[in-house]
């Protein structure tokens, strides 16, 4: 399966999915197309934990005092599906892997994969 969860205001994620061809790729704007449980459990089996696919950099983060509390894994599971900024974005899911987010890193290994 070949899907990206993205957000289709944030340009970030437009730059990144303009540099690649996603050909065969589901494409799903989480603003509009909430994501489910079943498909946050689907991308926390490919990762090592929920911590992973949030994002700590969203403005509720710290609007809503997250920062100052431990967030357990039920806690950052919540959130993700509570509210969309709260996942870290882009992810693709590219048969069986799964990709976090904009570094230069991820970015650079899933455009190798792609290219193979």
């Amino acid at each position: 399966m070949r899907k990206v969860y993205y957000l289709s205001t944030c340009d970030t994620c437009k730059r990144i999915m303009n540099g690649l061809n996603l050909e065969g790729f589901t494409t799903q704007d989480i603003k509009t197309e909430t994501i489910t449980e079943d498909q946050l459990e689907e991308m926390r089996a490919l990762t090592d934990s929920y911590n992973s696919l949030f994002s700590k950099v969203a403005r509720k983060y710290r609007a809503m005092g997250l920062n100052e509390i431990n967030l357990s894994e039920d806690d950052l599971k919540g959130y993700i599906l509570q509210e969309y900024t709260f996942l870290k974005r882009p992810v693709f899911l590219v048969d069986g892997q799964i990709f976090i987010g904009n570094s230069k890193k991820t970015v650079a290994a899933l455009q190798e994969l792609l290219n193979r």
